[in-house]
């Protein structure tokens, strides 16, 4: 039993190993480094995540923590740095 590659043509990943060039594959990576997953479900999380998000933000308390889009989906990962390290560094 082979594995499928969901949402590349119901291809297993030796057919698309097979099937796409390198000069393609380098194509596919930029885009996905620009554009991020193309999992479909990631991508609906990843909205929700953002709505929820700003809701929280907009109801919280001055004191209270800012929520993040990562604190709204569990399977993204965290930035390796955010936007108030960078704040901070100008301190």
């Amino acid at each position: 039993h082979e594995l499928v590659m969901n949402g590349i043509g119901g291809n297993t990943i030796d057919e698309a190993q097979h099937n796409i060039s390198y000069p393609e594959f380098l194509q596919w990576a930029a885009y996905r480094q620009k554009r991020g997953s193309l999992n479909i479900g990631m991508r609906v999380e990843r909205g929700a995540a953002l709505i929820a998000a700003l809701y929280s933000n907009s109801k919280r308390g001055r004191d209270a923590e800012t929520l993040h889009i990562h604190d709204f989906s569990p399977y993204s990962d965290q930035p390796e740095i955010t936007l108030d390290d960078l704040k901070s560094w100008s301190d």
